[in-house]
């Protein structure tokens, strides 16, 4: 199964308990912390992946870390995670459940870029976007070093990769394929 389907179904699975249990509103507040906590202690998702401790341990740093403010459904979300062995697939859950449910008649788009943009550039992008797509964005900015240079922009499903990674990759692939041909 590949990595969007899995990142899709347990985005969706998760929508639907917390419509049923907590309400949109509060699960997508506690992504939204979550993900603050994560970006400002990568230590937390490290600790969560590593193989060197133990499921209950785990359990433990769940419950510590996310001890006040943070609904059971989502602890039990992160604990499920862990057990299915898919906790590396977290920050793209977020993504995906912020892009494409936060906002009714306003749609989320992630701009990931290696280095700080100006302000101005942001606005532009947003304008560039919202005006090729008919519709409103809530843009969210995300430094992600590995992008190399470049910016990579992710609205629901859709991906736009303007990456020098991506380049990379793709300049990769057609040597490897001249190469061979």
């Amino acid at each position: 199964m590949t990595d969007r389907i899995v990142v899709s179904r347990y985005a969706q699975a998760l929508v639907g308990y917390a419509r049923e249990t907590i309400g949109m509103d509060r699960m997508l507040a506690d992504l939204t912390n979550l993900r603050d906590i994560m970006r400002d202690n990568p230590e937390f998702l490290s600790i969560l992946e590593t193989v060197e401790v133990t499921v209950l341990e785990k359990n433990e740093c769940i419950d510590a870390v996310l001890n006040e403010g943070f609904s059971q459904e989502v602890k039990q979300f992160l604990k499920l995670l862990l057990a299915k062995g898919r906790i590396d697939k977290l920050p793209e859950i977020g993504e995906y459940i912020r892009a494409r449910y936060s906002h009714e008649g306003e749609a989320d788009a992630v701009l990931k870029t290696s280095f700080p943009l100006d302000t101005e550039l942001i606005i532009k992008i947003k304008d560039a976007l919202e005006n090729k797509y008919r519709k409103k964005f809530k843009l969210y900015v995300d430094l992600d070093a590995s992008l190399l240079g470049g910016v990579r922009i992710t609205m629901g499903n859709k991906v736009i990769d303007g990456s020098v990674r991506r380049r990379l990759e793709d300049l990769k692939e057609k040597l490897t394929a001249v190469r061979l041909g």
